[in-house]
């Protein structure tokens, strides 16, 4: 049996950036220890790609329910691909405050209310109001909210993994 410890395509680029606090993980991420984990979580994330939401918008809610979650690594994580998927820092910083943005269009707002809502299921006694899926309903089909359900999913499932273990932020597993 042999575990993956090498550094995946979906890990940030180690920091260059010098650490201001010394910060330790409680262990290694479980998506690297237990075997094929990480392969197959990188290649659900990769499934939504080319449904009917563009890449930019993924990178989008990705970046927020990390944000909701407290997700420094994902966040880290997040603002990378989302440089790399040509977002502006305008963008950027307005996702953490969608709602008063003139960045976004309103079939982003509408995907980043979407991804509010799943991630913050139990805030909440109708936790994906009718109202929330009907905005994001006017601008996705089926297969498009499939993805941003998915997606937000698989982002909430990292998020978990990585501020349970304390992955340490602008690292790679």
């Amino acid at each position: 049996m042999t575990t993956e410890t090498t550094t995946h395509d979906f890990a940030p680029e180690a920091s260059t950036t010098p650490h201001l606090r010394t910060l330790t993980s409680r262990m290694t991420s479980p998506a690297i220890l237990v075997p094929g984990a990480v392969k197959h979580l990188a290649a659900l994330g990769q499934l939504v790609h080319g449904q009917g939401v563009p890449a930019t918008t993924l990178e989008l809610v990705h970046l927020r329910a990390s944000q909701i979650n407290g997700c420094g690594w994902c966040i880290d994580y997040g603002m990378r691909q989302a440089r790399k998927a040509g977002e502006s820092e305008d963008r950027l910083a307005s996702v953490s405050a969608w709602r008063e943005s003139p960045y976004l269009s309103e079939a982003e707002c509408a995907a980043l209310e979407l991804a509010e809502a799943v991630t913050r299921l139990a805030d909440s006694p109708d936790p994906v109001p009718d109202a929330v899926w009907a905005r994001a309903s006017e601008h996705y089909d089926e297969q498009g909210l499939a993805a941003l359900v998915l997606y937000v999913g698989v982002t909430n499932l990292y998020n978990r993994l990585n501020v349970t273990t304390r992955q340490v932020t602008g690292t790679g597993y």
